[in-house]
């Protein structure tokens, strides 16, 4: 029998597709997980594909029971939800929308003891691949992660419907996924734990780098595409990237130092307007310079992320006046136990947190400078 601490994992959906117009096809593929589904989707995304849905039920002899999302995948909303399950007689629940959307309908599926299936609208996480919800209070505020004893059973990605998005939230996908990379990286170098309950395995880290590999030579062609809302071999690399390999990365690869740091930054309201990947990606940042990775790492990183427009800057989070006491209550949450950072292949303190971030913050202005490069247009 193999020592606890060799024990490697790698976890995935039971079935993920993607591609032009597949929205079409959902009730014909949730049918085959369920017969009594519960789709729920907030108001906005019911007026964006409510018709297509209801069709794509219909066609597959399913009935369609609904419930509008209320916003925030808190606790509160993840057992309205469930109760409402309970109350159709539900076999599955259909997360339609974006992260917060599909976690509450992963986190509720598995409190009702059915199964569930994603369906993002949006590129902008990894969420709709994984076996975790994020759990924040009413509020909007990060609580805790949330485990689960398997991934969606059904993901299904629509990419006419993700390049017809606004274009924020393909590039909010790819700070989210140039992170996986990073942080799995740094776990297997400390041989700690992932999301899948043991060590990385060569499988999940080279998932992992591919995301990375993808997004640098693929993402600005596909923001461009995204900013026409046209559907491109790029804009779907990117979706796969943003969608697939980096959940795939990220969980049985391992978070670290920059999921951390996002964290840590949603406790100051002037973040809370900002998605996600926005706020990871400075993590990102963060977890570079508490490396000390070389110069080359730090240029190409700040460039690519100037050439789709994602934050590298405090200013760029509209964090500009930020003050010490502020940065010393994100180092806190960041590193508060059972926190990612202690992932890191060396301990991490609070200072270290404060001092990274306030050197990330630094450097990403003085190459914007020096570079004469002109950062792309603010994707929000």
């Amino acid at each position: 029998m193999a020592e606890a601490g060799m024990v490697q994992s790698l976890i995935a959906p039971r079935r993920y597709i993607q591609g032009r117009g597949v929205l079409g096809s959902l009730g014909r593929h949730v049918a085959e997980i369920g017969r009594q589904p519960l789709v729920i989707a907030d108001e906005n995304v019911w007026k964006l594909a409510g018709d297509r849905l209801a069709a794509s039920f219909q066609d597959a002899g399913v009935e369609l029971n609904r419930e509008v999302f209320g916003g925030v995948c808190s606790h509160r909303e993840i057992d309205r939800i469930t109760e409402a399950a309970r109350k159709a007689s539900a076999d599955v629940v259909v997360g339609v929308g974006g992260g917060t959307t599909l976690d509450t309908a992963k986190a509720a599926g598995h409190q009702a003891g059915i199964a569930w299936a994603t369906v993002p609208t949006v590129a902008s996480t990894d969420a709709p691949t994984s076996a975790l919800s994020v759990v924040y209070t009413d509020d909007g505020v990060f609580e805790e992660y949330v485990f689960f004893p398997h991934n969606p059973d059904l993901v299904l990605v629509d990419t006419e419907v993700a390049a017809n998005a606004p274009f924020r939230f393909l590039v909010s996908g790819m700070g989210d996924a140039l992170a996986t990379w990073v942080e799995a990286r740094a776990t297997a170098e400390a041989r700690k734990s992932t999301m899948a309950g043991g060590q990385p395995t060569m499988a999940g880290l080279a998932l992992a780098r591919l995301s990375w590999e993808t997004l640098i030579d693929y993402g600005f062609s596909a923001k461009q595409a995204a900013q026409q809302h046209v559907v491109t071999p790029a804009l779907e690399k990117v979706v796969e990237a943003n969608t697939l390999l980096s959940g795939l990365g990220f969980e049985s690869g391992g978070l670290a130092a920059a999921h951390a740091v996002h964290n840590g930054l949603t406790a100051l309201d002037q973040t809370h307007h900002f998605m996600h990947g926005e706020k990871v990606n400075f993590g990102t940042l963060t977890q570079f310079a508490l490396e000390d990775r070389p110069t080359r790492e730090f240029n190409e990183f700040v460039s690519f992320c100037m050439s789709v427009g994602l934050p590298t800057t405090f200013a760029d989070l509209d964090l500009g006046t930020v003050g010490k006491e502020e940065l010393e209550a994100v180092a806190k949450a960041a590193t508060a136990p059972g926190e990612t950072i202690h992932n890191m292949p060396f301990a991490v303190t609070p200072e270290m947190v404060v001092d990274a971030m306030v050197a990330a913050d630094s450097y990403a202005r003085a190459y914007q400078q020096e570079s004469g490069q002109q950062p792309a247009a603010a994707s929000h």
